[in-house]
């Protein structure tokens, strides 16, 4: 927060206003109420409140004071322990207090030792959960890093193109999952891979490690896309379970004009004309994920397909395109992107992104990555005058 002080020349001592002292007593008292007011249980101090009125109200005595015991309770899933004590003390006074008239002797002692131990249980309940929170905090942080390291931040301009990409891991709480997702200039042009690991949890966030370690490498390497992706399909075929495997598009844009595309299994990625029309890019020769070449026996094809300015590529995950709403329907991902398609890709997937979220009804129940990018079109240089 920044300071601005006054550095004038008349350093004689003034007298403050009524309204100037007014206005810091307001300001220190606003101080002083912030941090009481952040760690007060305003909720169920209101609702002992009601319970009193109640009973005031009814006058029925001992039916409502086991009513007091929901205050601590409450508490204990809303503020800290010393909170919940607080609540505890209040529910005790108050329920001495409705109690000494009209409850059998016998009764309000038992009712008063049920509001202590009521307390004291949600007091440690109180502490356990907020150990458990900072437990999660911290592996969120983690997560959080994980994913840094995993899947880098893209930045909007590479190379000769502007570039979005949007991630949901399904593990909202680790925030990261089986989805991979990279793009690198290279001495042989632009490269870039999405693709999804089999299965969830750590293990597919291992073999997506792998994954992009081995094509972020062979893609400086490699002068030919073929050759990146038979590193990664011998790496795997070292590494993986006999039932492992990962689905992947490994594309390169090596000059002006081309691209160069090797479907491994994956959804076809889409390609949008300069002019908004959406076409599906099938694969001429379909070939198994990487990491089952050996059970297959059929290797990879190379597909070169015409890349001029203005046109614009849309890699994504199976999370997207098998996401259902309530009635069972598929997320019909082509038909979205010709309705929000726009110069700026950000835009495009932003737009998509919230349609999808709508579609599912807010949370998804599978890794989703979406990476689109656009080549620029060149600027003709000036003419000189």
């Amino acid at each position: 927060m920044s300071e601005t002080r006054d550095h004038g020349h008349d350093h004689r001592p003034r007298r403050p206003s009524s309204n100037h002292v007014s206005a810091l007593r307001t300001s220190a008292l606003g101080r002083a109420a912030n941090p009481l007011a952040a760690g007060t249980p305003v909720l169920p101090t209101v609702l002992i409140a009601f319970i009193v009125l109640v009973d005031v109200v009814g006058g029925a005595g001992l039916i409502w004071l086991p009513l007091l015991a929901a205050g601590p309770a409450l508490a204990a899933a809303t503020n800290g322990p010393r909170g919940v004590l607080c609540v505890g003390l209040l529910a005790v006074v108050v329920g001495a207090v409705m109690g000494r008239d009209g409850v059998p002797h016998r009764g309000l002692p038992a009712v008063l030792a049920a509001l202590v131990a009521v307390t004291l249980a949600s007091g440690l309940a109180s502490a356990l959960r907020g150990r458990k929170e900072r437990v999660l905090a911290a592996v969120r942080s983690v997560a959080e890093a994980a994913q840094q390291a995993l899947l880098k931040p893209v930045p909007e301009t590479v190379g000769p193109f502007r570039v979005a990409v949007r991630y949901s891991a399904a593990a909202a709480e680790a925030r990261i999952g089986g989805d991979l997702y990279a793009l690198v200039p290279t001495p042989h042009g632009v490269r870039l891979i999405v693709g999804d690991v089999r299965g969830k949890g750590l293990p597919a966030v291992s073999t997506a490690a792998l994954v992009l370690g081995v094509f972020r490498e062979a893609a400086y390497d490699e002068p030919d896309l073929l050759a990146v992706v038979n590193r990664i399909e011998r790496s795997l075929a070292r590494n993986l379970g006999p039932d492992d495997f990962v689905t992947a598009v490994v594309a390169g844009h090596p000059r002006p004009g081309h691209l160069e595309m090797v479907n491994c299994g994956h959804g076809p990625p889409l390609l949008i004309s300069a002019s908004g029309d959406v076409e599906v890019v099938e694969p001429v020769r379909p070939a198994p994920p990487l990491g089952l070449r050996a059970l297959s026996g059929e290797t990879p094809h190379l597909q070169r397909l015409p890349f001029a300015d203005g046109d614009q590529l849309l890699l994504y995950t199976d999370g997207v395109t098998e996401a259902r709403d309530h009635a069972r329907a598929f997320y019909p991902l082509a038909e979205a992107v010709a309705r929000h398609v726009s110069d700026e890709p950000a835009r495009t997937l932003t737009a998509v992104h919230d349609e999808l979220l709508a579609h599912v009804g807010g949370r998804l129940h599978d890794d989703a990555a979406l990476l689109l990018l656009r080549k620029q079109p060149v600027p003709e240089p000036a003419l000189a005058s």
